[in-house]
């Protein structure tokens, strides 16, 4: 038990550090609100008009991406320099981490984190599923609501999935 002392002992002073400095900045911060600083902006530039659309989450996504590859990067590391002596164990377990991760670019991409560009809104995948083929079994894959117009024409022209 003694060896966890220094870590019991660490979180301790973290704790009691956060709950000071949070005390502190209450009691101590002068408290002069106005309604520039209740505003929603307060950089100054009052937003004549609401934005078109909203920042897009796909740029949140792809960063998700750059860090997870990054975290297996920093992981795998230790593994290529130390494979020899772990042995099976290290390598089954470098299989099972880099798996989640796959799983994990796997929904991300299916999701859509890379596919860029604006939204066309008024025609979905089920539209165009229904529009009238020729050829039975068609399925319609990577168009819902992307620029180009969906039409009949544009489908039977796409690579699809049959």
């Amino acid at each position: 038990m003694g060896q966890y002392l220094p870590i019991v002992v660490l979180t301790a002073l973290a704790v009691v550090f956060a709950a000071l400095s949070l005390v502190a900045s209450k009691v101590l911060a002068p408290n002069r609100p106005n309604s520039a600083k209740d505003a929603p902006y307060e950089c100054g530039i009052v937003p004549s008009r609401e934005s078109p659309e909203r920042f897009p989450v796909s740029f949140y996504l792809v960063a998700m991406l750059f860090i997870m590859f990054d975290i297996e990067i920093i992981f795998a590391y230790p593994y290529a320099v130390a494979h020899e002596t772990l042995g099976a164990f290290g390598f089954w377990e470098m299989v099972a981490f880099s798996a989640v991760f796959f799983v994990a670019f796997v929904y991300v991409v299916a999701r859509g984190a890379l596919e860029w560009g604006p939204m066309k809104k008024n025609v979905s995948v089920s539209d165009v599923a229904a529009m009238p083929v020729s050829g039975a079994g068609i399925k319609v894959v990577g168009l819902d609501g992307r620029l180009a117009p969906v039409t009949k024409e544009a489908v039977l022209k796409e690579d699809v999935t049959v």
